[in-house]
């Protein structure tokens, strides 16, 4: 029988635990350290494991010693289980329910040692109460990871996931709290509120995204096994992706510096009944890598970027930084300038990541190439839809490579490598290349003339503009070897230009006559005054063409002259064969006016008097070195 008295209630005293009864006890149970001086009887016809380590030690003692290891919840769910063993009130809540039914299993206080034990109670309670609420089910599986082995024995883990993922298919408003406070119930200002006092918590949307907030309080492994759980049942992939970008965000804070600003993340009801965890930002990100899908997208791509960031930072392993920059690689094409611009981390002397933005494009070359071949005589950059991305890849590529130029500790092999991950297929003009180098040039003049020249090889001067043309012509920084090649290209433009312009007049001004449009005479009369006027003006340019025409012959006369000049002058051995006065030369015989210039000018080899007009008149030939490149 129970022993004689009413249990009022249990004492504390330092570790060690007393019910107040007239007996004294006569059984001691050690629980982690903590000693519960208590009866025999109770305990023995309620908990099934005590009953049996009694029955297997016999003793003469007067007090039996029972020492639980590894009891689910310790101390406190042992508490939980005497006060039921002594017939006292035990109240179950959804937080505590987990614990109190992993460790009435653990004492095997099942209905063989009397009916209504606490294990049935428990049991019942998770599945009548627990499983069909909202806010219960997400406190109960938040309550199972200090006691994940025995949640997973019991199955209450898959209980709950199971429950959660069904809810999120569901309407909201079916079951009840806390999604219907998002309706009616709130104040003026748009905060939720509680018996009518404020909660301070924000309305949300009552869309898709409602459960990203609460379920973002798991624990990283339930939170994993949450969303396949998900992605199982046949929840829509976006809404899958958005709760594990609302994860990572809540758990990494550095991504806010790359995600448009982020102030802060809205709290729900359920939240508020939620107790934050810590977790390792290092695991969670390198949880979040598996969990991300194959999907593209701009913020998508961005939030890759963010993360990749945010790996170097923390030093996550190579198999999770090579994991993001694949995935960012695959869809290169959809980043932007400054998501790009990844800094050192490391020691590195340079100031930006190079090296793991060269990786990313060497990935998206490769993703490419599955879909199309990458050769020159394979790809119509203008026509082929698949290399569109491409270009895109291309004109990032140089922007990124202008930006990092300025950089004066970056060396030129990490310029070159940059600029030929892309095949050359890739760019249909190479300005945006010729810029980079412009700048790079101008951050470090210390380069030699090899250096730049070796440089300046990966432009494809016949994919310059005429503007590039007119601007790498005039540019002092560049080589001079390379500006002469320049010209020539620049020449060669001009001559295929004019000779299109030639074709088309000569195209436009056959014998045929207008096209006769049946209709009244006003249409008849307005046909034939514009076709006068196209006419006229067909003439004025075909003027215009000659000119040009005869102006090209003159360039081309004079640019052979250059060459004969030039093969002259590297045999000549007096001073004027220093590369200075080479380039004085040729700068002012090839860009002086046919109407100014004198035959025995360029054709003179005595150096006295070339000597004394270059160096007396130096502002004139400067002023028409430009007036002439303005007119072509």
């Amino acid at each position: 029988m129970a022993p004689p008295g009413k249990v009022s209630e249990f004492c504390r005293e330092g570790n060690d635990w007393f019910c107040k009864v007239r007996l004294p006890s006569d059984i001691t149970v050690m629980v982690d350290g903590v000693n519960f001086h208590l009866h025999k009887f109770p305990l023995i016809s309620k908990c099934g494991k005590i009953s049996h380590m009694y029955e297997s030690k016999s003793t003469c003692r007067s007090i039996f010693t029972a020492v639980l290891e590894e009891l689910p919840g310790g101390p406190d769910m042992f508490l939980i289980a005497a006060k039921f063993c002594y017939g006292m009130r035990v109240e179950l809540t959804p937080r505590n329910v987990v614990m109190v039914y992993c460790a009435a299993d653990y004492l095997e206080m099942t209905d063989e040692h009397g009916e209504g034990n606490l294990l049935s109670k428990s049991e019942s309670f998770f599945h009548k109460n627990v499983l069909h609420n909202w806010k219960d089910s997400i406190l109960a599986l938040q309550s199972c990871e200090p006691v994940i082995q025995w949640a997973e024995k019991l199955h209450i883990v898959n209980k709950c996931v199971n429950a959660i993922s069904v809810m999120v298919c569901t309407d909201p408003s079916l079951f009840g709290w806390p999604m219907m406070m998002y309706g009616s119930l709130q104040s003026p200002g748009g905060s939720i509120l509680w018996n009518g006092i404020n909660t301070g918590a924000r309305i949300r949307s009552s869309e898709s995204d409602w459960w990203f907030e609460d379920i973002s309080y798991l624990s990283v492994s339930l939170f994993e096994r949450l969303i396949k759980t998900m992605e199982t049942r046949g929840i829509r992939p976006e809404n899958l992706v958005g709760s594990v970008m609302h994860y990572a965000r809540k758990y990494l804070p550095g991504l806010g510096r790359w995600q448009g600003g982020r102030h802060g993340i809205p709290r729900t009801v359920t939240s508020f009944s939620l107790t934050p965890i810590a977790l390792d930002q290092k695991v969670v990100l390198e949880s979040i890598e598996k969990l991300l899908p194959r999907k593209k997208g701009k913020s998508f791509c961005r939030f890759l970027l963010g993360l990749l960031r945010v790996a170097l930072i923390l030093g996550v392993s190579q198999t999770c930084k090579h994991a993001l920059e694949r995935r960012i690689g695959m869809q290169l094409e959809l980043a932007t300038l400054d998501s790009l611009l990844i800094p050192t981390y490391s020691n590195a002397d340079t100031l930006y990541d190079t090296d793991c933005v060269e990786r990313i494009i060497h990935h998206f070359v490769s993703s490419e190439s599955k879909f199309t071949p990458l050769s020159p005589s394979s790809v119509n950059m203008e026509t082929s839809p698949l290399s569109r991305p491409l270009q895109k890849v291309a004109k990032l590529v140089d922007s990124y490579i202008a930006e990092v130029a300025s950089d004066v500790t970056l060396k030129p092999g990490k310029i070159r490598s940059l600029a030929e991950a892309l095949p050359e297929s890739s760019r249909t003009l190479y300005d945006g290349l010729y810029r980079s180098l412009d700048i790079y040039f101008k951050a470090h003049p210390w380069l030699t003339d090899k250096e730049k020249e070796d440089l300046c090889s990966i432009i494809d001067f016949q994919k310059l503009s005429i503007d590039a043309c007119s601007h790498a012509s005039q540019n002092e920084r560049f080589p001079l070897r390379v500006v002469l090649q320049v010209l020539f290209f620049e020449q060669m433009h001009l001559r295929t230009a004019l000779a299109g312009c030639l074709h088309g007049l000569e195209t436009h001004s056959g014998p045929a006559g207008p096209t006769t449009v049946p209709g009244d005479m006003t249409g008849q009369i307005i046909q034939r005054d514009g076709w006068v006027t196209m006419v006229r003006e067909n003439r004025v340019l075909k003027v215009d063409m000659e000119k040009m025409r005869s102006r090209v012959g003159e360039l081309e006369e004079e640019f052979s002259q250059i060459k004969q000049e030039m093969k002259k002058v590297s045999k000549s051995h007096s001073s004027l064969s220093s590369p200075r006065m080479v380039g004085r030369r040729i700068g002012c015989s090839l860009l002086s006016r046919p109407s100014d210039a004198k035959p025995d000018t360029i054709q003179s080899t005595q150096p006295s008097p070339r000597s004394s007009v270059e160096q007396g008149r130096p502002s004139t030939l400067h002023i028409r070195h430009r007036k002439s490149s303005s007119l072509f």
